[in-house]
């Protein structure tokens, strides 16, 4: 089996992996909105926005679904390998 892998070979898991960081960083992004009037001093956001933070905690599911998918078909691989 060959360590070496080709950059445009998509992989099992690659695809949830590559949208769990997006809707992670769009949650970080939200959460620093959300703090910024904490340490301004100004009115805070409608609680909307605070549920918006939630994507931090889905984005991180949704990439260890990816890696755990990934860990799955590289065992399938190996399993059919021998």
């Amino acid at each position: 089996m060959s360590t070496e892998t080709n950059p445009s070979e998509v992989r099992a898991g690659d695809r949830l992996v590559q949208a769990g960081a997006i809707i992670f960083f769009v949650g970080a992004v939200a959460t620093l909105v959300t703090v910024a009037p904490l340490f301004l001093g100004t009115d805070p956001f409608p609680s909307i926005a605070y549920a918006v933070c939630m994507l931090m905690g889905v984005g991180f599911v949704v990439a260890a679904a990816g890696v755990l998918r990934s860990v799955a078909y590289q065992r399938r691989q190996a399993r059919s390998a021998t």
